[in-house]
């Protein structure tokens, strides 16, 4: 068995980081079903500005949102205004072809790319 990527959004912008919350991410629910996310799930969640690496879990922010939000403690490490990555993995024995997405400045879907070929798909 091997632990391999499935879900990605890339270049996301953090739009929230409340360390009063409980904790978690909030993910706008257009990028949860884009990339196949379950509300719950643990994700890896990279700073593409600070290089900062942490797990979390999904809440499911409001769709056409844009929200990212960092909560709890983590947003003490990854603040409004930076960009991540949000990566899920899966436990499996066969090849995975991971979803991935390209987010704009409004953490809308930019593009759809595939990650062998580090290109745009269609």
């Amino acid at each position: 068995m091997r632990s391999l990527l499935r879900s990605k959004i890339h270049h996301a912008t953090v739009t929230e980081a409340n360390v009063d919350y409980v904790g978690s991410i909030t993910i706008d629910r257009d990028l949860i079903e884009a990339v196949g996310l379950w509300v719950g799930e643990k994700v890896l969640v990279v700073s593409s500005t600070t290089g900062v690496r942490l797990e979390t879990y999904v809440i499911e922010g409001t769709s056409g949102s844009g929200v990212i939000g960092i909560n709890g403690p983590a947003a003490h490490l990854i603040n409004a205004g930076e960009t991540v990555i949000i990566m899920g993995f899966e436990i499996t024995d066969k090849p995975v072809k991971p979803k991935i997405i390209l987010c704009n400045a409004r953490n809308g879907i930019a593009e759809y790319l595939d990650e062998r070929a580090g290109m745009m798909v269609g």
